[in-house]
């Protein structure tokens, strides 16, 4: 005697097949505020909650990172973490220091000499993302040294032991967060450095604002899209980017 088995609905069938790839942990990405772009999220102090580093810190919270601002006055700062939510803080620089993973520098090129001293012993073995852009009118003798040697190699010496990466420089806060996550293809956000661990932080950590991060080389390189540079204040695809960079081999 045959028994008819009737065929599942397509609903449930669907519905078994989510059930078995989420039993495999596929779907752990897409849960409600993990981040998607593929590692585990950071603790991430900036020096600087002015325009760069309060915009950039937010694209990180927005990707599920932990999130210390911090300047000489943290309590300053309360409106702004108040606003981000549970993944923001506030501290002075040390307090960031001790906390954080990785540091972004977001402050006038000015005072890169005082905070090199001020905690030297802090930045050695550090990451740090480097946004800072020397102004001459504003920056004085350091602006001066980092146009003439240029800045990342500049902020190398006054940051001794740290591990720079020059990143997120290349036009002001507005058009940084105008153009993160944008439809289409992603901007391209130029990097540059000289150690390959931190160079792979930085890499996932400018993808996590909603950018695309195109190496240009070491250090010596980022003046290519310093101020002046041919690749400052671009709004073009990582594809466009790599070929820009081929003529300038």
């Amino acid at each position: 005697m045959k028994i008819a088995v009737k065929p599942l609905p397509f609903r449930h069938y669907i519905f078994a097949c989510l059930l078995t790839i989420a039993g495999l942990g596929l779907l752990a990405p897409l849960a409600l505020g993990q981040p998607t772009s593929g590692a585990a999220t950071m603790k991430i102090g900036i020096i600087g909650a002015g325009n760069i580093g309060s915009a950039v810190g937010t694209m990180w919270i927005k990707a599920g990172h932990q999130v210390m601002f911090s300047s000489r006055h943290p309590e300053e700062l309360k409106p702004l973490v108040d606003r981000l939510g549970p993944l923001a803080r506030a501290g002075t620089v040390k307090q960031a220091l001790d906390f954080a993973e990785v540091m972004l520098l977001a402050v006038p090129y000015g005072a890169y000499g005082q905070i090199g001293r001020d905690y030297a012993k802090e930045f050695v073995g550090k990451i740090v993302l480097d946004a800072g852009n020397a102004v001459l009118a504003r920056d004085g003798e350091i602006g001066k040294e980092a146009r003439e040697a240029g800045v990342g190699l500049t902020t190398a010496k006054y940051l001794a032991g740290a591990r720079i990466v020059r990143a997120l420089n290349i036009m002001g806060a507005g058009r940084l967060a105008s153009n993160s996550q944008r439809p289409g293809e992603a901007m391209a956000i130029p990097i540059a450095g000289d150690d390959s661990e931190a160079i792979k932080v930085a890499t996932k950590l400018v993808r996590d604002a909603g950018f695309e991060p195109v190496l240009v080389g070491n250090l010596e390189r980022s003046r290519l899209f310093a101020q002046g540079g041919p690749l400052y204040g671009q709004e073009i695809s990582a594809k466009e980017m790599r070929e820009r960079l081929k003529t300038f081999k």
